[in-house]
């Protein structure tokens, strides 16, 4: 495991650390920009628990924080889901699954993890949820706009 940050030179940065100090994980929020989805991501999972890290495109601040908080009460509470089963695991009513982010992906959406980190590799996870149709973005009928929205970061799944 890599050797994390233990200072911070602004604030955000001891903010995180505080966090990460007080609760064992920080939620970073990206904000929509440019027509670019919004995401959310932990940071201190792995340092806390040796859990991978998480991370959900295209929902709100507020629900992707809802979604990872009660991830990490069950983690938190010795248990934790199984990134790998392909079945879907509700999450707040949510049929989501989860797949492994390809590295290539991490300087573009977690880079403050990187910072944690100190740019060593961390396993990442990628939360996701489907369509009010129930399709997920890698489902080949669903919608582009929808694709677009909740990029996927990792391998999709099999005949989709």
């Amino acid at each position: 495991m890599a050797k994390p940050q233990r200072t911070g030179i602004d604030l955000g940065e001891q903010k995180v650390l505080a966090d990460i100090s007080e609760y064992g994980w920080h939620c970073m929020n990206v904000v929509e920009d440019d027509g670019q989805p919004p995401w959310s991501f932990t940071i201190g999972l792995y340092e806390t628990w040796a859990h991978p890290e998480l991370i959900i495109t295209g929902r709100s601040r507020a629900t992707a924080h809802e979604m990872l908080s009660c991830l990490v009460a069950e983690i938190e509470d010795g248990r934790p889901p199984d990134l790998t089963d392909p079945s879907a695991y509700t999450l707040v009513g949510i049929p989501c699954r989860f797949l492994e982010v390809h590295a290539r992906h991490y300087t573009d959406y977690v880079g403050f993890a990187r910072w944690f980190y100190r740019g060593k590799h961390f396993p990442l996870y990628q939360i996701v949820w489907p369509s009010t149709d129930g399709l997920y973005p890698f489902d080949k009928a669903a919608p582009r706009s929808f694709k677009d929205w909740q990029p996927v970061l990792g391998r999709e799944p099999k005949s989709q």
